[in-house]
């Protein structure tokens, strides 16, 4: 299938690794030019130049942490002076701070916040007067399975991501006349580097192994297995591009079957 992506400029925040990573790496191979983000500067200024001797497109690197306030609009700005525009945004951050009702103070709580919730919020609002200038708009918020099936000792994130499938259900609703697709997806377990650090937390708490907690999670999939950040990639590149032209509002749990609900 063509996914028309050639020539269309992307903006993946959270992507010097994990899901925002392989998401523009799929982006990019179908064409696109993607500016990609993450905190260091020149982490991710080496992985902008890696992806584009890979896939022959432009790739920038721009650095900024998402989750302070002035860094969305900016790194908006930044996107649409290199490319002159944008048509494609992937608003993609870090995980909060695990932990329980206990043990989280209100510091994690609004760090959690303004990284899970108003980074969402903060970069498409500053994104909005260049997508309506698009003809093939497309928002794409990263959220977690957690909002349908709360996930154990992630009670930030199981919190605070459930705001932001509401943010992009009403967006849906009050773009759609607009022409601006908004969707998002609820990644299961997927083998990154924040699921290495998650596992390597429960293998201290239960006195086990990484390979142990990993495996003890895999048996959870109706297929047996961790997701790799590839087929998360794929759907998510799917969704933004205009062969899914009739498709917004929709939470699209790529889960490899974990959540056992039917709705």
């Amino acid at each position: 299938m063509d996914l028309r992506l050639k020539d269309k400029r992307a903006l993946v925040t959270g992507s010097s690794r994990g899901l925002g990573y392989a998401t523009a790496l799929v982006l990019a191979r179908e064409g696109c030019r993607v500016a990609i983000n993450g905190r260091d500067e020149a982490k991710i200024k080496s992985t902008a130049a890696k992806l584009g001797r890979e896939t022959g497109v432009q790739v920038i690197g721009l650095a900024g942490d998402v989750g302070l306030a002035d860094v969305p609009a900016k790194l908006i700005g930044q996107t649409v002076e290199v490319f002159g525009g944008l048509d494609i945004l992937v608003t993609n951050a870090g995980g909060p701070t695990p932990g329980s009702i206990d043990s989280l103070d209100e510091v994690a709580w609004q760090k959690g916040v303004d990284t899970c919730l108003m980074a969402h919020v903060r970069l498409i609002k500053a994104a909005l007067p260049f997508l309506r200038k698009s003809d093939s708009a497309s928002i794409l918020t990263v959220t977690s399975m957690s909002v349908k099936q709360p996930i154990s000792n992630l009670l930030i994130s199981n919190s605070v991501r459930s705001a932001t499938v509401g943010l992009t259900k009403s967006l849906a609703l009050e773009l759609g006349r607009e022409g601006i697709r908004v969707n998002s997806i609820l990644p299961g377990w997927t083998r990154t580097e924040r699921v290495t650090e998650l596992m390597t937390v429960r293998a201290t708490a239960n006195d086990s192994t990484v390979e142990e907690e990993t495996r003890r999670q895999s048996e959870q999939s109706a297929l047996g297995r961790l997701g790799q950040p590839e087929e998360f990639a794929n759907a998510a590149a799917f969704l933004v591009s205009p062969a899914a032209s009739f498709i917004t509002g929709v939470m699209l749990t790529v889960d490899g079957g974990m959540y056992r609900g039917t709705l």
